[in-house]
């Protein structure tokens, strides 16, 4: 067995992104960027009203102003304001030649055809969006590696990009083994479960903007496992297999694996859950064993398979986000191995749930995040500092 560090590490180094393509900017939601995107343009590319009232020249704006035309959002007519006038403008719109300040609608009044400015505090330049404070042409407009958001998707499209280069999101295999297995909805006969380990991982990895899931399933049979798990391997870049990574007589991962020239990288990590965790890949292809109890698999995924999609699509190894926490209760674990423990997080603070166990989850399910009890203690005690992993809200 190794280290959960050195597990994690072992995945970084055996992982390699996926090739980079490029996209039109509506289909590259959720994808991250290859490569560093800069400005062709100013933004605004002119001086621009923020609000709807009047520019002026600052230094008129003591006196009783002549009203010289107006500017609208989407003009492409320009002049110049001549000294004691100033222009009706309506936001977004470009100021005139020789403005540099508006003066908000609510602060003026027209008096015998002649603008009154009301406004006290009015200062030099305010309400007026200045020629490339967006963005300036030939600047960083957003680094390498980031998430196209949806506000990252309407910047770069403000900037006028049309295709963007991104890394490809993989497409995952999720394979659910085992006998006993049953789908939600149909009747359960004794000795058999429900499936639920594919249900959580696919919204887990919708939430990472995976949307190429295929669902497999196979009975606990070598030749039925070795053809599903070969199916999945030729299409998909990630493959996820739940259940069947021990060594017991009807665990046949480890077998079918072998049968597919599966470069075995680890099988087995010091941890509670997911001790069996298997780790393997084939040319470009990722292979992840997963034990079939479902706290242990979404610890496992969030852990070490969350990674693996980062450096898949090109990013870095940052996932969960991890705080320090003060320890509520006493906690007592197993020595010799790393622990991830279901608890609740606020305000600096961390409680572990009940219902530990990696079949149980009904804590998960109550849980904002894991805390991180190190391999080298067995005790912790209330009002100590701990790691917790927080869940994506």
């Amino acid at each position: 067995m190794i280290s959960v560090e050195e597990a994690k590490e072992l995945i970084w180094q055996n992982v390699k992104p996926l090739q980079v393509h490029s996209v039109p900017l509506s289909m590259a939601a959720g994808h991250l960027l290859a490569a560093d995107e800069y400005a062709s343009i100013d933004i605004p590319a002119f001086e621009q009203s923020s609000m709807d009232g009047y520019a002026i020249r600052f230094e008129d704006r003591e006196h009783p102003l002549n009203i010289q035309g107006e500017m609208q959002a989407g003009t492409t007519k320009q002049f110049t304001l001549l000294p004691l006038h100033a222009a009706r403008i309506f936001t977004g719109a470009p100021l005139p030649a020789g403005a540099d300040t508006v003066v908000m609608q609510e602060k003026v009044q027209i008096r015998e055809g002649q603008l009154i400015i009301l406004d006290t505090q009015l200062s030099n330049a305010v309400n007026v969006r200045h020629k490339g404070a967006e963005a300036q042409a030939g600047q960083l407009a957003i680094n390498k590696g980031s998430r196209l958001t949806p506000a990252a998707l309407g910047f770069l499209a403000g900037l006028g990009k049309t295709h963007i280069s991104v890394h490809s999101i993989p497409s995952v295999a999720i394979i659910a083994t085992g006998k006993e297995l049953q789908s939600p909805g149909q009747e359960l006969t004794f000795g058999q479960v429900y499936e639920s380990n594919s249900y959580a991982l696919s919204a887990a990895l919708k939430r990472d903007y995976v949307s190429e899931i295929s669902l497999y399933s196979a009975d606990d049979n070598l030749e039925e496992l070795t053809a599903v798990f070969q199916e999945a391997l030729q299409k998909h870049d990630l493959v996820l297999l739940t259940g069947g990574v021990s060594v017991g007589d009807y665990d046949f991962v480890l077998r079918a694996a072998e049968l597919l020239e599966i470069e075995q990288v680890f099988h087995k990590v010091k941890q509670k859950p997911g001790k069996p965790l298997y780790f393997g890949k084939k040319s470009d292809k990722v292979i992840f064993g997963l034990p079939g109890n479902p706290s242990s698999v979404l610890s496992c995924f969030y852990q070490y398979v969350l990674p693996a999609l980062q450096k898949l699509t090109g990013g870095t190894a940052v996932c969960l986000k991890v705080a320090d926490a003060v320890l509520t209760h006493d906690f007592r674990k197993p020595a010799g191995l790393t622990q991830f423990v279901k608890a609740q997080f606020s305000e600096g603070k961390v409680g572990a749930l009940q219902a530990q166990e990696s079949f149980r989850m009904s804590s998960f399910a109550q849980a904002n995040g894991m805390i991180e009890l190190p391999a080298d203690r067995e005790e912790f005690s209330a009002g100590s500092t701990v790691k917790v992993h927080l869940f994506p809200d």
